[in-house]
């Protein structure tokens, strides 16, 4: 909490910050100082207290009471806060009234040796003080002026100061990497970094963002997942490997989706889909178990239980039970999903599939769920099943409502792999043709359909072999959802995708 000080950012104020910069550039004081030997957080000085102990610290001036000769204030940074003590017999009158005239907010660096209060307060009695930053703003007290959500997220650095719990959400968030990182390295994962601009956007579904590189005069995409890259080094000898990435899909922006987001995805030679759901079964337990302590906790009031083992679907099964096959047509899946309740007009078959899944949030509340065997269309880098070629051993991962996880037996046929690309292609340019005809010759179509081709280089190095394999992908930001109990997907993102101002 940020006292003393009033909650509006008015121009009164910040002229009046101005103006005492400029009183210390006229007496020759630098408002910005440079290097200054901060040793240790503040609450370490708190919990390792030492009476007489000589200390020299800094941070962010975020109270101040004042009784005469004898001022008291507090210092705060990331670990906490430390009272501090000013006597003006011992600091000096210069000193003692240089202090009184800093500004909430302003970071400043002291020097001296810690005591305890009558009440038991760990205090630095301060001998020598230094400005190491003005600040030229008022910072909000409380929530004043940091109500409004959007202002939360387009100045997030406001939000950390004034708000301890979103601190402590983007703490564990590391928490949350860290974890992963961990449980892959013990199970031999050597992480990786593949290139985030593609020459050919793939190894997801999903519109990409397009840029241009000059030098080579070509337009690149950034990346809509690793899949390719990550495989290519299976090719290559690299057996187990994994990236926590940042990819990007330029599409809306939702509480579940952000146009850049964190994924891990993962690839295990010799493996197979079945190893990748007892492998991230174990990742996200051991997660939960790192950052909650627990395997059962809340999620938005939802009581959630991790404890293995998880249940299984098989989305075929249930796909059949509406009474649609993997050779049902179009209309047949508008009817079924049209008594369901849902808006199909102007939807592809393979989205109207998708729709689908919507059927399975509701179950996945309370339990994790993984929903298997997913229709070969729909999977066009996983490998079908020995019973049935329009049937993948994939699987989706549902926890708390959301889908957490993707994960399959790879591909690596790459006859079979040409084939479905071909056919993916001839699908994308029978539905551009039939927008065109609906809509005109005024119809546009995107950058991605027009580019859009297949990889040759990925065939090329599946035609050298890549070992039988499992993949996995984590959306990292829902499970930091999920885990911290946060609402939206931007309460996760230190920097969320906003419209411009003014917008």
């Amino acid at each position: 909490m940020f006292m003393s000080h009033p909650s509006a950012d008015s121009d009164d104020q910040r002229k009046a910050r101005r103006e005492k910069l400029e009183v210390l550039r006229q007496q020759r004081v630098q408002p910005y100082g440079g290097t200054f030997p901060k040793a240790e957080p503040l609450q370490v000085l708190v919990e390792v207290y030492a009476d007489g102990k000589a200390v020299t610290t800094a941070g962010r001036l975020s109270a101040k009471r004042g009784h005469g000769g004898l001022t008291f204030a507090d210092l705060r940074d990331a670990s906490g806060k430390i009272q501090i003590c000013l006597r003006q017999e011992r600091v000096g009158e210069t000193t003692y009234r240089f202090f009184d005239t800093l500004d909430l907010g302003d970071i400043v660096g002291v020097s001296g040796t810690l005591f305890q209060t009558k009440t038991g307060e760990v205090t630095v009695q301060v001998d020598t003080l230094r400005l190491l930053a003005k600040s030229l703003r008022p910072l909000p007290e409380k929530w004043h002026g940091l109500k409004d959500v959007e202002i939360r997220y387009r100045q997030r650095y406001l939000d950390l100061i004034a708000n301890e719990p979103v601190r402590q959400v983007f703490v564990q968030r590391s928490r949350l990497l860290a974890s992963l990182r961990e449980t892959l390295e013990r199970r031999g994962f050597l992480e990786v970094e593949t290139p985030m601009m593609h020459a050919i956007p793939g190894g997801a579904a999903g519109e990409p963002f397009v840029t241009h590189h000059k030098a080579l005069d070509t337009d690149l995409y950034l990346r809509l997942a690793p899949e390719l890259y990550l495989k290519k080094l299976l090719v290559g000898g690299l057996e187990r490997v994994y990236e926590l990435n940042r990819s990007f899909r330029n599409e809306g922006l939702s509480t579940r989706h952000n146009p850049e987001f964190t994924m891990l995805e993962a690839y295990a030679a010799y493996q197979d889909y079945a190893f990748m759901m007892d492998f991230v079964q174990e990742l996200i337990c051991d997660a939960a178990n790192a950052l909650v302590g627990s395997l059962r906790f809340e999620f938005q009031g939802q009581a959630i239980d991790l404890t293995p083992p998880w249940e299984r679907v098989s989305f075929a099964e249930a796909m059949e039970g509406l009474g649609l096959k993997p050779q049902a047509s179009l209309e047949q899946i508008q009817t079924v999903l049209q008594k369901k309740g849902m808006q199909v007009k102007g939807l592809s078959r393979s989205q109207l599939v998708r729709l689908v899944e919507q059927l399975f949030e509701p179950k996945t509340k309370a339990k994790p769920l993984f929903v298997v065997d997913y229709w070969t269309e729909l999977s066009p880098l996983a490998k079908s099943t020995p019973e049935d070629p329009l049937i993948t051993e994939r699987f989706e991962l549902f926890i708390g409502g959301m889908e957490i996880a993707n994960a399959y037996s790879e591909l690596n046929d790459p006859i079979e792999q040409r084939r479905r690309f071909e056919s993916q292609l001839e699908a994308a340019q029978g539905s551009r043709l039939k927008a065109q005809g609906k809509s005109g010759s005024g119809l546009q179509p995107s950058a991605f359909s027009l580019q859009r081709k297949i990889d040759e280089g990925f065939i090329e190095a599946l035609e050298y072999g890549m070992p039988p394999a499992g993949g996995l992908g984590v959306g990292v930001d829902r499970l930091a959802m999920l885990l911290l109990n946060q609402p939206s997907i931007k309460d996760v993102i230190l920097f969320p995708l906003l419209k411009p101002q003014g917008q």
